[in-house]
């Protein structure tokens, strides 16, 4: 009888990865990146993607549940979690390395990388390289000092807009009302994007994978907590 060797990975548990849920972006932390994005080696992430380049960033990813699906449901793209907590970025990792174990051939086309999206964009992404970012249940940064910290603000729209390609989407959702009118506020105001009414996207799949997704998002039905969605174009 011929024994079965199909190797099976076992998936990550959270339970031993947990972290604070909050990180300060202007810490001094210790990180690797590129000088520049041509140095980037990006077979080392995606062994598959030869000449094609990553077009879908989710800052601040989190455990990855929404990178997952968005991997899934755009197979032919290429997509990158940045995530600044060691922990959570490591949980990432491993989960997707596991379930590529699991099913030889997927999820080739999505990676994580510990980082912090509010510095060192420019290593990593060419002038409108990108055609959708994500920002899914950013930190609040409840207390007014900690505002400058939010990772939609006027400054960095401005580099959210270079990296993003005329017609790109930036899309947006948090459980917390303030953080949305401030996002929403902020984008508004820049020149280079305009917010789309939901009701121009129903074909676009990526809208209700939003709601239910993401670990956050689940933890906030779960709590019967109100979802706040709002979602532009680059100009």
């Amino acid at each position: 009888m011929q024994e079965n060797t199909t190797e099976i990975a076992r998936l990550p548990q959270k339970r031993y990865y947990r972290q604070r849920a909050h990180s300060n972006p202007h810490s001094d932390h210790t990180f690797d990146y590129p000088y520049h994005p041509d140095d980037m080696v990006w077979k080392d992430l995606y062994p598959n993607i030869g000449a094609q380049q990553v077009e879908f960033l989710d800052i601040g990813c989190g455990y990855g549940g929404f990178l997952i699906e968005l991997g899934k449901t755009y197979p032919n793209k290429y997509a990158l979690g940045m995530e600044i907590r060691v922990k959570v970025s490591d949980y990432v990792m491993d989960k997707i390395k596991a379930l590529r174990v699991n099913e030889p051939g997927s999820y080739q086309n999505i990676a994580c990388i510990r980082t912090n999206a509010m510095k060192y964009l420019p290593n990593y992404f060419h002038k409108g390289q990108l055609t959708k970012m994500f920002f899914l249940y950013p930190d609040p940064h409840f207390k007014k000092a900690k505002h400058k910290w939010r990772i939609i603000n006027s400054s960095l729209l401005t580099e959210y807009s270079y990296f993003l390609r005329s017609g790109g989407m930036i899309y947006t959702i948090t459980d917390v009302e303030d953080l949305h009118e401030w996002m929403v506020k902020y984008i508004m105001e820049h020149p280079n994007f305009q917010r789309i009414p939901l009701d121009q996207l129903t074909d676009d799949p990526l809208v209700e994978k939003l709601y239910e997704s993401s670990e956050e998002g689940i933890k906030v039905s779960r709590n019967k907590g109100s979802k706040y969605v709002a979602i532009f174009r680059r100009l």
